[in-house]
């Protein structure tokens, strides 16, 4: 039998020929039951391999496009390698096209078997066609074998100097893969990138400037000679290479340029307005933007209607950190056209313009309806419109805000409803106009039925009276009421920490709210069981008559409690509060211990620390470092040396006239392809006079005839005289003895006659040169 299972394995469920027919018969009915569903997949996949093995085009066709289409609904395609690997040197482009496809896919995981074509790939890199060219390329970098590394290089070098820029495209990105196989090779590669940053194809810039960040982001002076080339060349370059292009851009600005934020100076006491304004128009007159800051900002501005949500969040974040702050404004607009987007643009868009809000109110206050809270907004989209909407609001809109809050706090989502009365608790220390009112709107919630709003509403409240406890006595009254329904333990611990804070000034509710608690201590949660031995040691200090023996007892039960915390916060009170002979020195100031005044707590944004990363990147949405991130530098005090941006022109005959020369190659070609051609025709014609025994001699004599007149024309068309005299008698250059010696030195054969027979393209030959 397990000569029948290796056969049956190696020849794709087909008997073996050495075995009888008996065991054949008897074998056979148990296959089904053997491999139950998964026999479909064996027998399609035996197809597959029938099919990759036949001689036939079409078939092997057919049988590659039905494997792309198992790799890009991500089935397991594997097993077919080998039998795909065999058709790499087929001469069929459209199966090449496929195959590569394939194995780039899977060189990765089959690298034994993808070395033993790499002489194939090394052929295909030669291939006259450039996709072929580009995908051997791809193929041969995705082997990641550092034995091949060589092998690797030197095609990249060869890459790099192709003809075709797609190919050239390619080269860009297998630099990154060498460059993560070997670092070793950094310097050479470096050498690559610095000659694909000189080309001038849109399809190469994105991907050779990939390239430059993932491999030596810090050799800027690479970029000094390119840097108005890749300005001019942003608009054209596809979407995804404008975002790698902008963000490189944004880090060389900020080191090659002055700080375009204008800084007024503090006005001294002893100064007149007068002599206020002499200083700031100073300080204006000093600052002059550098015409290639100015050239970025011009040609990143047009990126802001783009389609691509990264591109117009990448001029978005350079227009942030590049741009005055006068002209700043005009990517708000685009980004608040940006949230009509699904929710991941959503969110990331709106956690840029929260960090952007805090700085600058007046960039988004126009669109303030814009981030009213939707039904349909998710959680995560709902609290990062509260939060700009907090950030944005002042004494002018704060009334339209409170009322939009009142609706917000009755949401169903509960984590949303808590997040909005911490919003109004930031808008009523922010704003003094409208502490009271906010004050009073939070009290009344405390009546809600839902426990959450409840316990957020103490919470704010807390924070709030810490700011002027004196004017709200009444206000921890009613807290101290509410102590018996709330449940949560955050909002009984933060009652009982006003309470015990301000004991003083409710001298008759302390101690009876520390008694209530004192029976339910062992049930409490061990936050509340803090604050209640704070309470007791608080009332202790001021109110001994009352509460020296509760106290004791709270102790007592604190002494034995499971949790080390509340035993350890014990014995710390004891000692302090309870004088005996092992007492310290800290016991005399246990009083200023406990009751020292307390700092107000500081409401302020999550996203405040947010603003020392780039915006727009992973590290700015985590709020935390991210490998591979690369922080922006200072702005220098002294512009470095712009010179070091000029492009040395060569003054050269070919680069003068580097359009013409291209028209007029083109149009060479032309003439050569329709020469071709007639010579085809003649052909055509010739077998048809053959053909017929009566035209023979007729035919004959034609033949003669038109070939003394093509010597004759030739000989013409060699004088140099006359070919200078046709050429730019039809350019009407007559007087550029220059172009005379390019054009005979460069095109020493051309057929001048047909050039001045095609008047018409060489005259708009002439207009576009």
């Amino acid at each position: 039998m397990s000569g029948n299972g290796l056969s049956y394995s190696e020849q794709g469920g087909e008997a073996a020929p050495e075995l009888g027919q008996e065991a054949a018969t008897t074998t056979t009915p148990s296959i089904p039951a053997a491999f139950g569903l998964f026999c479909s997949d064996i027998k399609k996949n035996e197809d597959l391999k029938q099919m990759l093995e036949s001689s036939k085009d079409s078939a092997k066709l057919d049988a590659m496009k039905r494997i792309v289409g198992m790799v890009a609904k991500g089935k397991n395609a594997s097993e077919l390698f080998p039998a795909v690997v065999k058709n790499v040197a087929s001469k069929n482009i459209e199966i090449k096209k496929l195959v590569y496809v394939y194995l780039m896919r899977y060189a990765e995981e089959q690298q034994d078997l993808a070395l033993l074509s790499i002489s194939t790939f090394q052929r295909a890199l030669k291939d006259p066609n450039q996709l072929i060219r580009a995908s051997a390329l791809r193929v041969l970098s995705s082997i990641r074998v550092p034995i091949i590394v060589p092998i690797m290089m030197l095609a990249i070098k060869e890459a790099s100097s192709d003809l075709s820029p797609y190919v050239r495209k390619n080269a860009a990105h297998a630099i990154q893969k060498l460059y993560s196989l070997d670092p070793e090779q950094k310097e050479m590669l470096i050498e690559v990138i610095e000659k694909l940053l000189k080309d001038r194809s849109t399809l190469v810039a994105g991907s050779v400037v990939m390239a430059f960040e993932e491999v030596c982001p810090e050799r800027i002076d690479l970029i000094h000679k390119n840097y108005r080339k890749l300005c001019n060349l942003l608009v054209d370059v596809e979407e995804w290479g404008q975002v790698v292009i902008i963000h490189m851009l944004t880090r060389y600005a900020r080191t090659q340029f002055v700080s375009p934020w204008k800084v007024s100076f503090e006005k001294n006491f002893y100064e007149s307005d007068e002599e206020q304004k002499e200083k700031d128009q100073k300080v204006k007159d000093t600052y002059t933007m550098d015409p290639d800051h100015r050239l970025l900002l011009q040609n990143t501005k047009p990126l802001l209607q783009s389609r691509n949500a990264a591109v117009v969040m990448a001029v978005s974040q350079l227009y942030w950190h590049l741009a005055p702050k006068s002209e700043a404004g005009i990517v708000s607009k685009s980004l608040v056209r940006l949230l009509r987007s699904n929710r991941e643009v959503q969110y990331i868009v709106l956690q840029n313009i929260a960090t952007m809000s805090i700085q600058r109110k007046g960039m988004f206050e126009p669109y303030l309806k814009s981030f009213y809270v939707r039904s349909t907004d998710p959680t995560m989209i709902k609290t990062l419109k509260l939060e700009i909407l907090t950030n944005l609001a002042n004494e002018a809109n704060i009334s339209t805000l409170l009322r939009e809050f009142q609706t917000y706090v009755k949401s169903q989502d509960k984590q949303f409803a808590a997040a909005t009365i911490q919003a109004i608790g930031r808008c009523a220390t922010n704003i003094t106009e409208v502490t009271d009112t906010c004050l009073n709107g939070l009290v009344c919630l405390l009546s809600n039925k839902d426990e959450i709003v409840v316990a957020e509403s103490v919470v704010v409240i807390k924070k709030l009276l810490q700011t002027q406890p004196a004017h709200h006595g009444e206000i921890i009254k009613h807290m101290a009421k509410l102590l018996d329904n709330i449940t949560v333990p955050v909002a009984r611990a933060s009652i009982l920490w006003l309470i015990g804070e301000y004991c003083e000034r409710v001298p008759k509710i302390a101690p009876d709210v520390l008694r209530k608690t004192a029976k339910s201590f062992t049930n409490e949660d061990d936050l509340v069981k803090l604050q209640i031995l704070n309470l007791g040691a608080k009332l202790y200090l001021t109110n001994s008559k009352q509460t020296k023996l509760l106290t004791q007892y709270v102790l007592n039960l604190g002494k034995y409690d499971q949790s080390y915390d509340i035993r350890d916060r014990t014995r710390f009170i004891r000692q302090l509060i309870v004088p005996n002979e092992k007492s310290g020195a800290l016991s005399k100031y246990a009083k200023k211990i406990f009751l020292a005044q307390k700092p107000a707590p500081l409401l302020e944004s999550p996203f405040k620390d947010r603003d020392h990363f780039q915006l727009g990147t992973l590290s700015h949405t985590l709020n935390t470092q991210a490998t591979g991130y690369l922080e922006l530098s200072d702005w220098p005090e002294v512009a470095p040396d712009p010179s070091v941006r000029n492009v040395e022109i060569a003054e050269s005959v070919p680069d003068s006239f580097g359009g013409f020369t291209c028209l007029l190659s083109s149009f060479f070609l032309i003439c050569s392809d329709s020469e071709d051609t007639e010579k085809k025709k003649k052909g055509i014609s010739k077998k048809i006079t053959t053909s017929n025994s009566s035209d023979t001699e007729s035919a004959s004599s034609e033949e003669s005839s038109s070939d003394s007149k093509s010597e004759s024309d030739s000989k013409s068309d060699s004088e140099p005289g006359k070919s200078r005299y046709v050429i730019l008698s039809v350019l009407g250059l007559q007087h550029s003895p220059t172009l005379v010696l390019y054009l005979t030195g460069h095109y020493p054969s051309l057929c001048w006659k047909r050039i001045s027979s095609s008047l018409s393209l060489l005259q708009t030959a002439r207009h576009f040169w």
